[in-house]
């Protein structure tokens, strides 16, 4: 059985309501074992004997929209992927880096290589990334919220579907998927 994530984007913010006991459910009704969620953000951890992520996240997007009636594109990583993710960060090398200004950034998939050549920061802003495979670590020193580099302003430079977590819930996920 493989121990996996979805993350699904943009849940519980516009409008699209989903509630986690409910979304519990549907993942338990998909044969999917030892579901949980985590904060109200649309982060599922689960089990399945699938391991496929395409396959997965088509399924999941499928039940999500007869279920709610509404598309969300799920992002899904395996434990050792987001275990790579923590410790891959490259901004935690850095001195006077705050951590609750960190954000990983994770794509639904890789993006083509002449969208990655011409992505580069906004002018005026002192936040920063990088891309490491189908990663994007940030650094927002002005946090989140005041930042460029969110998800539109990547899903509209690269081409695919993409969903930020903090990195306390990053690495809060990946103890939740250790144990």
């Amino acid at each position: 059985m493989a121990v996996l994530l979805a993350m699904l984007r943009g849940v519980n913010v516009g409008g699209k309501k989903v509630p986690m006991a409910e979304l519990r459910e549907l993942y338990s009704e998909m044969k999917l074992e030892n579901v949980r969620t985590y904060i109200q953000s649309g982060n599922v951890i689960f089990e399945s004997k699938e391991d496929n992520p395409e396959k997965l996240a088509a399924q999941q997007e499928k039940k999500i929209k007869a279920t709610f009636g509404f598309d969300v594109p799920v992002v899904i990583r395996n434990k050792k992927e987001l275990g790579s993710v923590i410790k891959g960060n490259p901004f935690l090398n850095e001195k006077n880096i705050a951590e609750e200004r960190l954000y990983v950034t994770f794509l639904k998939e890789m993006p083509s290589k002449e969208l990655l050549e011409k992505i580069t920061v906004p002018s005026g802003t002192s936040d920063r990334f990088e891309i490491i495979g189908k990663e994007i670590y940030l650094y927002c020193p002005g946090g989140y919220g005041e930042t460029k580099l969110n998800n539109n302003f990547f899903e509209k430079k690269l081409k695919v579907d993409a969903t930020t977590r903090n990195w306390r819930s990053t690495n809060e996920l990946f103890k939740m998927m250790q144990e």
